[in-house]
């Protein structure tokens, strides 16, 4: 029956699948709009037409993801006076204020610089469309700050007083925005997005190799993406270790589900597989790397990791999303790290851009990054019920008094418009890249000269 359905499982389900069409949007912008910047720098310095053909090519698809990042930004907006308002009302002093800045700030600004990056070439000069894409980028790190500041504060919310009526009220707004997760989460969100970024990237240009199409601008793609795995992807694995240190010590619990650790351990090992089984309290068929989970998570082999039995089943989260989530992002990670090592590699036997079986392997890791920003999304989310801000406000005391009837009803809906919306912006966004690089004359690819990231274009040309 329809008014038998839960509503409180219906506004999770609902608000998890609106801001995963969400998500991806702004975090492929922050991470494009930087790399858009520095290839508008290049061409800026070195001349070369291929760079500003590929930044030509690029921002009509960081105009449709930008479009897309808002359209869907309004819709979260809104979820939280439907579908959470005693949520809203509650944390309204201290979450209003944050997402309030994000717009001040980074919001503005975009929108201010938004009009030049896209439509003021020969209507601007060069240093100026440059400072407008540079503006454009720095907007998009001032959104990821506020709303990563404001994510942070429902992970690890500090700097606030509880009134009578149960209305939290900012006491210190350093702490609200400062908080102990959000050093990490904000650091490691940023380099998540420039990864998600190069793999698109490289990956479109290891299409055009395979293809032998726009062979000059596939070469600076690949080139430039590789070096993001090269010097990024280990970073980000350094920063995922520092992430889950302050995670186990603010979120224990949600470490546990990560791990499928149920008994309080010393010497915890790590479960490379296994089918967590909530009902029964155990995981079956494991495989194990012994003393290994607590070698990573608290750097002694020795150390001890509590099990998700130190709670009560109502106060874990819910352990099979958790648990695969973690695996999907850790395992695309390592393999972002290992196409690094192999590019380097290629690269010392000069066969970067000759190697079709690397440019497959690239090219089928196109996606991956989205589907890594998605994984460590349902991680960092998920892991934190059953609370909206963890500790102190649980999920089922924020959401809104409404029929389950009537969300499941509103989701139908919104499954609908997604498909119908994001799937003509994904058809788009393909068919640009079918239809290739405009070039200024006939033979360009031909004739001009071949720039990479690994060599000086004058270099080249003698």
């Amino acid at each position: 029956m329809l008014t038998e359905l839960d509503p409180v499982l219906l506004a999770r389900i609902q608000f998890a699948f609106t801001v995963s069409f969400h998500i991806v949007f702004p975090a492929f912008t922050i991470g494009l709009a930087s790399w858009l910047a520095v290839v508008e720098g290049l061409w800026l310095k070195t001349g070369n037409d291929t760079y500003k053909q590929v930044y030509k090519f690029w921002v009509k698809i960081f105009a449709v993801c930008f479009g897309m990042g808002v359209v869907s930004g309004v819709v979260l907006s809104y979820q939280f006076g439907t579908n959470w308002s005693v949520f809203s009302d509650k944390v309204g002093p201290v979450i209003g204020p944050l997402l309030g800045y994000e717009v001040l700030t980074a919001f503005f600004l975009e929108a201010s610089f938004l009009g030049v990056m896209l439509f003021g070439w020969s209507r601007v000069s060069n240093k100026m469309h440059f400072i407008s894409t540079l503006m454009v980028a720095i907007g998009t790190l001032f959104s990821a700050f506020w709303i990563l500041a404001a994510n942070s504060w429902m992970q690890t919310p500090q700097g606030f007083e509880i009134n009578a009526d149960g209305i939290f009220h900012p006491t210190s707004w350093m702490e609200v925005i400062f908080t102990p997760s959000f050093p990490y989460r904000f650091v490691h969100m940023v380099l998540a997005a420039y990864l998600t970024t190069a793999f698109t990237v490289g990956g479109v240009g290891a299409w055009y190799l395979l293809k032998k199409r726009h062979i000059p601008h596939a070469r600076i793609m690949l080139g430039m993406a590789m070096i993001m795995a090269v010097f990024v992807a280990p970073t980000q694995l350094v920063v995922g270790d520092l992430h889950g240190l302050n995670t186990l010590e603010h979120q224990p619990a949600k470490v546990a589900a990560m791990e499928g650790i149920w008994e309080t351990e010393r010497g915890a090992d790590l479960r490379l597989f296994a089918i967590p089984d909530e009902d029964a309290e155990m995981n079956h068929y494991e495989v194990v790397i012994p003393n290994a989970a607590s070698l990573i998570l608290t750097h002694h082999a020795d150390g001890e990791i509590k099990g998700l039995k130190e709670w009560a089943k109502e106060d874990r989260p819910p352990v099979a999303i958790v648990f695969w989530s973690f695996r999907i992002m850790v395992g695309l990670g390592m393999a972002m790290i290992l196409t690094g090592i192999l590019a380097v590699i290629l690269h010392l036997r000069k066969k970067l851009f000759d190697s079709r079986l690397f440019h497959m392997w690239c090219a089928a890791l196109t996606p991956a990054g989205f589907i890594a920003l998605l994984a460590g999304w349902f991680v960092t989310e998920v892991g934190r019920q059953p609370y909206t801000a963890y500790g102190v406000l649980r999920t089922s005391e924020s959401v809104s008094p409404v029929l389950g009837e009537h969300v499941a009803l509103s989701l139908l809906a919104f499954i609908v418009v997604y498909t119908v919306l994001f799937g003509a912006a994904t058809y788009y966004i393909l068919k640009l890249i079918g239809r290739g690089i405009e070039t200024d004359k006939e033979g360009f690819e031909e004739h001009s000269k071949v720039a990479t990231p690994f060599k000086n274009p004058k270099e080249q040309e003698a």
